[in-house]
């Protein structure tokens, strides 16, 4: 069974990235890129789809040593098959590679992606992995990771345990090794795809597995690399990895120093920094919401989706904080990517798109996964896709309008796409839609909705006031009020004191928690607090986090889904920022650091909290969780008027 989500590390080039866990396996990874199939799915299976674990040696399960070998595919060297009695060979059924036991620390080199696990057994070892980024001059196009076996102290017996498997755990590669240039190498291939295993200790094949074992003195590193590359091509360079490392330290130096922010919360912004850059596809600045697909939001439950994609919205709030602490080239590249992803059709503007600008991202299912705890489906793709969610428009704007703030130099192609998304609002805000939550049911009249509209009217205004830029000034303004008023007549219940989720509805949404923070109303207004202290009454955790909004349990409610799902944890940080905005401080602050907390010994954070079983759900790590962790901590550091801004 895979680890706790919260057991992961992340490592990655920028173009996709690997979950590592404690006891030294890499149960998840995805080549080339975010979205492609992975090579191993063992986070949403077992062993038997795919893994590669390297750690303290424990023997081998007795019915793997006691295999007859034969060459054959899945592992380096021979594999397990025997003869039956027509004398025809056979695959004997996999069993699991041995485990192995946790790392006792485990922590990232500094402010870096280079993580680094250690185990105490009669001597201390350290296993070193990482993915050096594919965008620097000197490395290849290709995907690699690299893991760098060291000997800290004493003498240490070591296993590299490597399960390839293509097309999400469902295919088997043939795996051999070639001479190349005076040396011996070992190749998985299965169709377009083949995997390269560099190393200098020996390997050998059992159960359709590739073991080394090895051991490792006190000073000595041996290091193991693993290489993606396009089958029909040749083999790829072979890897330098002490280089690799060395390069890959560099880059992350370099980038880390780039960051403003130098307040009391430096830290976990630096980290979350670390890991939304982590997600961003360096080829196209496009970001995606988490690396992975399906980790449930709701162990055992449906709602499992697949977060390999760049929402609109995750990606305009990751381009704000990255603009407030210092890193306008990122800024500039999600523009970029924006203007393409959108070109010729802004009226048609996705919620979502493929890392390279892709519109069809058709949903479904892979029956032959099990599911993280058995939780299912495993999605692959998003059917939402499709949505209509208005908010995207006020937070595209908004992102446009605070990189034209930040000093970005102009763009006449964002200002001409900012135009036509508005007019577009000018005829569409008044619609239902499917909300910032993606319900999979009835659309509905959504107060964020409508309060991101105005975010869009109201940047573009300015915008104009501000620049020499030209428009209908003075219908736009009334169309502003228009929505305001709308809003206030509409979403706002006045024997509650509190906007609501919807239109006519009863019940509470955390995304109410955002009309203070994008200006709508001002912080001291009273249906502000009335709302502040609702979501407070009714939708907080026992452990004081905020939920989206009440779910139905075994029915479905407004989200059209069944089951419950943690605290939201995005969620949970915006109420922190109002408490901060109504002179709440130390309430803020409290629940900033109970959040803090809940970060894994790594600094990394799902998309939710789940209170009754005090454990991280939903997939991971989740951009939307480290973005407003960054806003928070901003936004406390000014209200106390502290030095780092």
């Amino acid at each position: 069974m895979a680890a706790r989500i919260e057991d992961y590390a992340l490592i990655g080039d920028m173009q996709t990235a690997a979950l590592v866990s404690r006891n030294g396996a890499v149960d998840w990874l995805c080549l080339p890129r975010f979205d492609s199939p992975a090579v191993f799915a063992g986070l949403l299976g077992t062993d038997e789809h795919g893994f590669w674990r390297i750690g303290p040696a424990e023997p081998l399960p007795e019915a793997e040593a006691a295999t007859a070998t034969a060459g054959g595919p899945g592992s380096a060297g021979p594999a397990p098959v025997g003869i039956d009695d027509t004398g025809e060979f056979r695959v004997l059924p996999p069993t699991a590679a041995a485990p192995a036991p946790p790392a006792a620390r485990r922590r990232y080199r500094g402010d870096s992606l280079i993580l680094e696990q250690e185990w105490d057994t009669g001597g201390t070892v350290r296993v070193i992995d990482f993915m050096p980024p594919r965008g620097l001059p000197e490395r290849g196009a290709v995907p690699q990771m690299i893991r760098i076996v060291e000997g800290v102290s004493g003498r240490v017996r070591m296993r590299s345990a490597l399960r390839m498997r293509f097309s999400y755990g469902r295919v088997v590669p043939w795996v051999h090794r070639v001479e190349v240039d005076g040396q011996t190498r070992t190749v998985a291939v299965a169709g377009p795809d083949s995997v390269w295993l560099d190393g200098v200790a020996e390997t050998y094949g059992r159960n359709l597995t590739t073991y080394a074992d090895f051991t490792v003195e006190a000073g000595e590193r041996i290091a193991f690399a693993l290489t993606w590359q396009p089958s029909h091509l040749g083999a790829p360079d072979l890897p330098d990895p002490e280089d690799a490392l060395a390069t890959t330290e560099e880059f992350w130096s370099y980038w880390v120093a780039q960051c403003t922010y130098q307040g009391p919360y430096r830290e976990p912004v630096v980290r979350s920094l670390i890991t939304l850059k982590a997600l961003t596809y360096a080829p196209t600045g496009g970001i995606v919401a988490a690396p992975t697909t399906s980790l449930p939001e709701d162990i055992g439950g449906v709602r499992n989706w697949d977060y390999r994609f760049t929402w609109l919205r995750d990606a305009t709030i990751t381009l704000s904080s990255l603009l407030r602490t210092g890193y306008r080239d990122e800024a500039r590249a999600w523009r970029e990517w924006l203007l393409r992803a959108v070109a010729g059709d802004p009226e048609n503007l996705q919620i979502m798109y493929g890392i390279a600008g892709e519109r069809e991202l058709s949903e479904t299912t892979l029956d032959w996964l099990p599911g993280y705890e058995g939780s299912t489906p495993v999605r692959i793709g998003n059917g939402a896709a499709d949505q209509l969610q208005l908010d995207v428009y006020g937070e595209v704007v908004e992102a446009l309008h605070l990189a034209h703030m930040t000093g970005l130099a102009r763009n006449d192609h964002a200002h001409m796409l900012q135009l036509r998304l508005i007019s577009w609002l000018e005829e569409h805000w008044n619609d239902p839609d499917e909300g910032i939550w993606e319900v999979r049911g009835p659309r509905r009249h959504f107060v964020h909705s409508k309060v991101m509209a105005w975010v869009a009217v109201d940047r573009t205004i300015r915008m104009i006031e501000q620049t020499p830029h030209e428009g209908p000034l003075e219908r736009w303004r009334e169309l502003r009020d228009t929505i305001h008023e709308d809003v206030c007549a509409h979403g706002y219940d006045k024997e509650r004191n509190t906007f609501t989720q919807s239109y006519g509805s009863q019940e509470l949404d955390a995304s109410l928690l955002l009309i203070p923070q994008v200006g709508f109303l001002p912080p001291d207004d009273k249906r502000v607090i009335g709302t502040i202290e609702a979501i407070q009454r009714e939708l907080l955790t026992p452990d004081g986090f905020v939920l989206r909004y009440p779910t139905s349990g075994g029915d479905e409610g407004v989200d059209g889904l069944p089951g419950d799902e943690g605290a939201f944890l995005a969620c949970s940080f915006w109420l922190a920022d109002d408490l901060a905005m109504i002179g709440r401080v130390g309430e803020a602050r409290e629940l900033f650091d109970k959040l803090l907390g809940i970060r894994n010994d790594v600094g990394l954070l799902a998309e939710e909290w789940d209170p009754r079983l005090q454990r991280q759900v939903g997939n991971f790590p989740q951009a939307f969780s480290h973005v407003p962790l960054i806003d928070t901590a901003l936004r406390l550091t000014a209200v106390a008027g502290l030095p780092g801004l």
